[in-house]
């Protein structure tokens, strides 16, 4: 059922950041081998950054991605507006980690430009990757959904390769929610929308490399947060496991660094393929907000 998928593709990107959390941004893959083996369960954070959060919990990627749900779904369907406002209410009180593109986008907007037109410069793929969210709404019909995608990225990152990053992967998601395998998915949206696009290369190099070690490609494109290091890697995950959601998720945050914008790309994109069944339910219900994002999905 279309509806599976769906939901699956929500889903799919949240547990993607909630297992990531545990060793966001550890870039040394043999400690995170050392400490937890390998991660097929969710952690508390090694690092100070995410100070405060437990086993099951968000990293403030997967946090604001939930934002962007609850926004989506209270207003029957996007608005840019009213997102900016839910996002910087929900940073007022916030105990998590501010990153760069947050703190620049907030300072914008408490210096008085308008909500829409504050955000940073940043180039962090995080920015893209809240998109799943938009998937319930728009999953029938794709200029919205790209619209939409375009859109919540620049809210807080106004960076051309961001945004059309999430261009590249809305259009992708909803190619595979039509019944397309994720890496022909891909394929054709880079070769009918950005075969001349900023960002082509780095698809390119994604796609080209599914037969390669997960974490020395990632370790070679990059482990950061930029769309030139996540958007290869990504790509790369999707291709490579493009029948196997669970290991896709493990072997992204086994590669280390920014685990997290990398894996709600891929672990969407997957579970938009393969539907509920292939995301481990202890993974479903070890995320804190697992009955929140359900209600949230039940009211549509």
């Amino acid at each position: 059922m279309i509806e599976n998928r769906i939901k699956a593709a929500v889903l799919g990107a949240f547990v993607a950041d909630a297992l990531s959390l545990g060793v966001h941004w550890v870039y040394n893959t043999g400690v995170i081998e050392k400490k937890f083996g390998r991660v097929e369960q969710y952690h508390d954070p090694l690092t100070s950054y995410h100070k405060g959060k437990k086993a099951g919990d968000f990293t403030h990627y997967g946090d604001q991605m939930l934002v962007l749900l609850e926004s989506v779904i209270s207003g029957g369907g996007f608005d840019a507006h009213r997102f900016a406002e839910r996002w910087r209410a929900f940073f007022a009180d916030y105990d998590g980690y501010f990153d760069k593109a947050t703190k620049a986008t907030l300072e914008n907007m408490d210096a008085g430009k308008g909500l829409t037109d504050s955000a940073s410069h940043s180039d962090d793929l995080a920015g893209a990757s809240r998109l799943a969210a938009l998937v319930p709404v728009y999953h029938d019909n794709r200029e919205q959904l790209v619209r939409a995608a375009r859109e919540q990225t620049a809210v807080t990152h106004n960076n051309d390769r961001v945004i059309l990053s999430a261009e590249f992967f809305a259009r992708s998601v909803l190619a595979v929610l039509g019944g397309h395998p994720p890496r022909e998915a891909m394929e054709a949206a880079l070769k009918t929308h950005f075969s001349d696009s900023p960002i082509a290369s780095l698809v390119t190099m994604g796609l080209e490399s599914r037969n390669r070690d997960t974490r020395e490609t990632i370790a070679e494109f990059g482990q950061m947060c930029s769309v030139e290091a996540g958007l290869p890697g990504a790509v790369h995950l999707i291709s490579r496991y493009a029948d196997d959601f669970k290991t896709a998720m493990v072997e992204n945050v086994m590669a280390g660094g920014d685990s997290s914008a990398r894996g709600m790309m891929a672990g969407m994109v997957l579970g938009a393929a393969h539907g509920m069944a292939a995301i481990p339910t202890a993974w479903q219900a070890g995320m804190t907000a697992n009955q929140k994002i359900n209600g949230l999905l039940d009211h549509l």
